[in-house]
């Protein structure tokens, strides 16, 4: 209830620090004109507290600004505080510096962490509640949500987690918002907290509210699937989306539905989670670069407009369903009247041929897996399974190739050595995260051995819970070794040389990497990384163990304590002359004019190996191009904003932590390409969806559907393959359009005389 009106809502995620605020005013927009009624965001606990008690919102961290920014375009915002949020986002968003804290526990009925908690969740509601934006005060903020996904997690920590949720759920009613909270994927949500749904099929899983007088609502409906390095990109179709939300609202009574993400952006630095790709569900309606995902974009505002054409009898009128076959199934409202008010036709059967059935004297044709909604108990206006939005594809265009030696300079690491790690010593091996504390990815361990005890080499067997490792003996690497995002830890095995000899010492340096931090699970403050086993089998198959032995410790690269990829950074070190461009540990530097095309724009780093980039020292986020699935690399182009490039003279670091070749690096811009072949359906109009404006001169009021074909730029449609009016069958989905179609029952021979009757053009808009 919004202003004592019963509202049917759909919610889109878009992550303020995800993208930058040059971009929120359009992603905003393109939201609202897909028919999203509310934007969600997460508040980010480690992005805006660095320091106990110092607070940063500026720039890209100004959600005060976000929300305004929605405010301002007319849509409602859907709060998710946490602060722990999990978001595939490093430590799930809690800031490392908690760890530290004496005895705490996170996410338990813990003394310390709930003063912390607390702390920052008081912090962010006053703030706001500051600003007058909640939907109490007038402002835009009509849901909040406390904690994520606890339910998870909850059995773990057994009573202390009970009593946790009780806690809670006392705090965030006690900060007196006048909206209520939700707790998603918590069935057991004390009162008066909301117990929600996050899934792809939450109308057949969900439990329903946990009591009578709370909503359905449906908090994570995944448009597709976060991406780790490694893997290849999942993706959900439209029809998938659209079918599984409108049998939520019809099996579960659902009035709200969040799409996550509506737009998933980047994680720009370092703040995905482990293994996690710099770009974050691209396959989203929305993609990274902020162009709409067709056909998923367009199906899906198709399905908005169709089911707001029908929330009169779905909030206020009573449901009865009835079968119509064998598993095929009527939902219909009829307000209390006897009438149908509105019809809904279910085929929840996922394969097989299209089912006949009929209702009222009509006669339907039902896909498989597939609803249509009737809002006169008449005439179809959308099925789920029927796709009229144009498709189309990302290109990528080469601006500049950096593909001249001339054109880079490096500066290469020293590989530290025991006697230069003098700052942290230790006799044993130390914890990757605590001993960097998140201040870098980075950790060299070094440590020595007298040739005399290993004189002719022998085996190195490293045992890691991090994500990567490179061994380094006496400054020379013999061997690198990772894991993945479902096995994180892993073994290297590496052949070390033969003492000079039999005099001296050896230097080993290993550099361990994390790739992000594990963003969920329980008892997350014990989660350790790094080496944890170190161990030389000598030619004599003698076992010598480095566990409990002098060790050395250096937090990160130097080049990154010089800040090397700034502008005064990089006047911090010698850069030399490009070499060959395989050296592992080097950093690389360039400069570039800004594309002349109006265009998003990437770096193309497919023949990199594994590291981070900036531009103008802002990180665009780690890659690893190198991690190739048997599709190719998990990510080849990483986003640069519009916002962050100069018109020329901008500033290109990458530091390279394999061996890549610069020399293929590309900056390439993104457009959107319609198929091409196109195709298109155009449903029966009810004057519900879009209208075709009164033709005043002719004094006629035509009312229907338009059927909009937009072609790239200066190009025209030049053949029509198929056209049929009446119910003809067929996908737009593949190319072979003609062949695919078939005439339906009432088709009218003059469909494609009427077509061509209009000038082969850019695009067609035609009333029916």
């Amino acid at each position: 209830m919004i202003g004592g009106q019963r509202k049917m809502l759909f919610s889109g995620s878009i992550h303020y620090p995800r993208s930058t605020p040059e971009m929120w005013p359009s992603l905003i927009s393109k939201a609202k004109e897909g028919g999203i009624d509310v934007i969600a965001t997460y508040i980010f606990w480690n992005l805006h507290e660095l320091q106990s008690g110092q607070y940063d919102f500026n720039g890209g961290r100004d959600v005060v600004g976000f929300i305004k920014e929605v405010q301002a375009q007319g849509l409602y915002v859907f709060l998710r505080i946490g602060p722990f949020i999990e978001a595939e986002r490093s430590y799930g968003g809690l800031p490392v510096w908690l760890r530290d804290i004496p005895g705490i526990v996170f996410r338990s009925n813990n003394d310390p962490y709930k003063v912390y908690m607390q702390n920052f969740t008081t912090k962010i509601v006053t703030m706001l509640q500051s600003q007058n934006l909640f939907a109490s005060q007038g402002g835009p903020i009509i849901l909040a949500q406390v904690e994520n996904e606890y339910g998870n997690v909850e059995e773990a920590y057994g009573e202390e987690g009970k009593s946790y949720l009780r806690w809670i759920a006392e705090l965030v009613v006690g900060l007196n918002t006048g909206v209520p909270w939700v707790m998603c994927k918590q069935d057991d949500a004390p009162e008066p907290l909301i117990n929600s749904c996050n899934g792809k099929k939450c109308g057949e899983t969900f439990v329903g509210p946990n009591s009578p007088n709370k909503p359905s609502i449906w908090t994570e409906n995944w448009t597709t699937r976060y991406q780790a390095f490694g893997e290849d990109a999942v993706v959900r179709s439209a029809t998938d989306i659209a079918f599984h939300t409108l049998l939520f609202i019809l099996a579960k009574n659902g009035s709200f539905i969040n799409y996550y993400m509506y737009h998933g952006g980047t994680n720009f630095g370092r703040s995905a989670s482990a293994f996690v790709t710099t770009n974050y569900y691209d396959q989203a309606p929305i993609d990274e670069y902020g162009m709409e995902r067709q056909p998923k974009w367009g199906h899906l505002k198709e399905l908005h407009a169709a089911v707001k054409s029908s929330a009169g009898p779905l909030l206020s009128g009573v449901q009865v369903n009835f079968p119509v076959g064998p598993n095929q199934w009527v939902y219909y409202e009829d307000g209390g009247t006897g009438q149908c008010a509105v019809a809904f036709l279910v085929n929840p059967e996922k394969h097989g041929t299209p089912v006949p059935v009929t209702f009222q004297n009509g006669s339907y044709v039902l896909p498989p897996k597939s609803i249509s909604i009737l809002p006169d108990c008449k005439n179809v206006v959308f099925n789920t399974a029927t796709v009229s939005a144009q498709s189309n594809s990302r290109t990528m265009s080469r601006s500049k190739i950096f593909d001249r030696p001339e054109l880079w300079e490096e500066y290469k690491e020293a590989v530290p050595r025991y006697d230069d790690t003098t700052s942290v010593r230790s006799q044993k091996l130390l914890d990757h995260i605590s001993t960097t504390k998140d201040a870098s990815d980075y950790l060299w361990y070094t440590f020595r051995y007298d040739n005399q005890r290993i004189s002719n080499g022998g085996l190195l067997n490293v045992t890691s819970l991090g994500h990567a490792l490179h061994v380094f003996v006496n400054g020379q690497r013999v061997g690198s070794a990772h894991g993945s995002h479902e096995k994180p830890g892993f073994n290297l095995v590496a052949q070390l040389p033969q003492g000079a000899n039999n005099a001296g010492t050896t230097n080993v340096s290993l550099l361990s990497v994390t790739v992000g931090l594990q963003d969920s699970g329980a008892f997350l403050e014990k989660k350790a990384a790094g080496p944890i086993k170190v161990v030389i089998q000598d030619q004599n198959n003698v076992v010598h163990d480095f566990r409990k032995h002098p060790w050395g410790y250096q937090v990160g690269m130097v080049g990154e304590k010089l800040q090397v990829f700034t502008e005064q950074g990089a006047g911090q070190v010698q850069w030399r002359s490009f070499s060959n461009g395989f050296n592992p540990i080097t950093w690389y530097k360039t400069v570039f004019d800004a594309p002349l095309e109006d265009a998003p724009i990437a770096l193309n780093l497919g023949s990199m190996g594994k590291g981070e980039a900036w531009v103008n020292g802002q990180s665009i986020g780690r890659f690893w191009a190198s991690y190739h699935t048997p599709k190719g690399s998990s990510q080849t182009w990483y986003h640069v904003p519009r916002s962050w490039i100069k018109p020329s003279g901008n500033l290109l670091v990458v530091l390279e932590e394999e061996g890549g070749n610069p020399l293929n690096v590309s900056l390439d811009t993104a457009t959107p390409t319609s198929f091409s072949q196109l195709c298109t359906h155009v449903a029966a109009g009810v004057g519900s969806l879009d209208r075709v404006p009164s033709d005043k001169s002719r004094r006629t009021n035509t009312t229907g559907r338009l059927m909009k074909l937009k072609c790239p730029k200066k190009t025209r449609i030049s053949k029509i393959a198929f056209a049929s009016y009446g119910t003809p069958m067929g996908s737009c989905s593949g190319e072979k359009v003609s062949s695919e179609y078939l005439e339906g029952a009432c088709h009218s021979k003059n469909s494609m005389a009427t077509l061509e009757k209009v000038r082969y053009s850019s695009f067609y808009t035609l009333p029916f």
